[in-house]
């Protein structure tokens, strides 16, 4: 069955509530209130966060793309293919006196569970930074947070594991460990003042309300990724799960969500399934067959040095890096092989991430005579069509 989720679009409101004192809209206090937070409420829209246009006007459809699938192995092994909906939060709060806009020389450190926080606010301005508890997996946890450097970012990263990265990692020999999804949102200048301004009474609740819209959007991004074999016919009868996408950022700055400049390269793990459906796209028509697929999941801090929220276009890209993706496959004679794709377009026409496809027909491909270390690089001409390879040994 195909996969029904995988695009987010998250629009949250921050409810700020300031408590009166008196029955009367007005407000009498000496230093400051008592605030009510509500923590923004993460709307799983995923049809609609892809939402790159294609040529012509033509929207992206991933689904039609995707052959790979998504079944409940993949779900057991890997985890569900989309976002998931965060349950608890870490609230940052930081007061700039009564100067908007300037360096943060403190900050107020509160975990959330739910959706409701409550805290005392000086008068004067606000800082407000939002993201989601990290889940761990299997006892652990990828994603740490870096928020000792400096008072102004809060930076998230993950640590290197004991898999080697061979290409487009010029700084580091092992590849880096995937993140967990990671949402955010920061809102600068909040005003919090005397005379009530941008505040309106509730005479239900005898509070007053500062309504502060916020987008807490996702700065960890998607990559689905499919190896497609054709006329297999068991040639290749597994991998052994171990697959590197590279080029893509070491971190992210959760304040303004613009990723590293590091390069690195991110291990993930995949599986390979035997006669699925796929279709032969020629000029003008299609042909159905049967064909083998490597698929697999890997998230990234997307590509260096760029808040792809802020992109619209393709045109837009800035992005120096190239990007490999390897998958080592094991034949039928008991000999394997690394096959190095080159994927560098693929990644930069899906700045927000989406479904990255190689094709390969293994009629073309040569079987390796020993084990270990027997290399095809595979360099797709185009990312559209069936592309074309050429192969080293």
């Amino acid at each position: 069955m195909r996969p029904t989720k995988l695009y987010i679009i998250i629009l949250t409101t921050l409810v700020v509530v300031l408590t009166a004192c008196e029955r009367e809209p007005l407000l009498h206090l000496f230093d400051g209130g008592n605030v009510e937070v509500e923590i923004p409420v993460v709307d799983l829209e995923l049809d609609a966060y892809w939402d790159y246009e294609m040529s012509y006007d033509i929207a992206y459809n991933w689904r039609a793309e995707w052959y790979y699938g998504w079944d409940e192995v993949d779900d057991s092994l890997f985890g569900p293919i989309g976002y998931t909906d965060p349950q608890g939060f870490e609230l940052r709060r930081y007061f700039t006196g009564m100067e908007p806009y300037a360096p943060h020389n403190s900050v107020l450190r509160d975990n959330v569970q739910g959706h409701h926080f409550q805290g005392k606010y000086n008068w004067g301005f606000w800082d407000i930074l939002v993201w989601n508890d990290v889940e761990e997996k299997g006892g652990s946890r990828a994603l740490d947070f870096d928020e000792a450097t400096s008072l102004d970012h809060v930076t998230a990263f993950t640590y290197q594991t004991l898999h080697s990265a061979r290409y487009q990692a010029p700084k580091y020999t092992r590849s880096f460990n995937q993140p967990e999804d990671l949402f955010t949102a920061y809102r600068q200048a909040i005003e919090i003042n005397r005379n009530l301004d941008g505040f309106d009474y509730d005479p239900e609740r005898n509070v007053w309300v500062m309504t502060v819209d916020m987008l807490l959007q996702p700065v960890t991004y998607i990559y689905l990724t499919q190896v497609i074999l054709l006329h297999n016919n068991g040639r290749v009868y597994q991998v052994d799960g171990s697959s590197n996408l590279s080029g893509m950022a070491s971190a992210v700055k959760l304040n303004d969500g613009v990723a590293g400049e590091t390069p690195i390269t991110v291990y993930y793990n995949t599986r390979l399934k035997t006669g699925l459906d796929y279709e032969i796209r020629h000029e003008n028509a299609t042909e159905p067959v049967k064909a083998d697929i490597v698929g697999g999941r890997v998230m990234t801090f997307g590509i260096c040095g760029q808040n792809s929220h802020l992109v619209e276009k393709y045109e837009d890209v800035k992005d120096e890096q190239r990007h490999y993706m390897d998958v080592n496959m094991y034949f039928n004679n008991g000999m394997d092989s690394t096959f190095v794709f080159d994927v560098t377009d693929q990644v930069r026409h899906r700045w927000k991430g989406g479904v990255i496809t190689v094709v390969l027909d293994m009629d073309t491909v040569p079987t390796p005579k020993r084990k270990g270390g027997s290399a095809f690089d595979a360099i797709v001409k185009d990312y559209e069509e069936m592309p074309a390879y050429e192969f080293e040994m």
